[in-house]
């Protein structure tokens, strides 16, 4: 739910989508982040796109994912909670074979900063993205 009293940032659950609603997410990360450079717009949706699958392919329910976006110190900041904990993600490395496993090192070179919160019955997996706003 996108709230218009705080432009560049919303927040979306996942919970009732069986597959991630990757295109409907890339457009509201554009529609959020109106004004910045391209370069920031498509790293931002390739976080984006990363984050979530990753929470489908490697996470539980329940899901949900939120972007803040912060003018001032130009940054934008991209969270994917999911309801497991025991899968802590690395770069490079997948449960799901060997063709897979490249979507946290793209986090990795892309992201600011990128890192795990667990908690209890849940985990967050965050990145931070250098913007230039125009």
């Amino acid at each position: 739910m996108t709230d218009p009293t705080l432009p560049g940032r919303f927040s979306l659950d996942l919970s009732g989508h069986a597959v991630p609603p990757l295109r409907a997410l890339r457009q509201r990360v554009r529609a959020a982040l109106a004004g910045e450079s391209d370069a920031c717009l498509h790293a931002a949706e390739l976080l984006a796109t990363e984050l979530v699958s990753n929470a489908y392919d490697h996470g539980g329910p329940p899901r949900r994912f939120s972007l803040r976006r912060f003018t001032e110190q130009r940054l934008v900041r991209i969270e994917v909670d999911d309801g497991d904990t025991v899968g802590v993600p690395h770069p490079g490395g997948s449960r799901l074979g060997g063709n897979r496993g490249r979507g946290l090192i793209l986090i990795d070179r892309l992201a600011r900063h990128w890192g795990v919160i667990t908690r209890a019955h849940s985990k967050t997996v965050w990145a931070e993205l250098s913007c230039d706003v125009r």
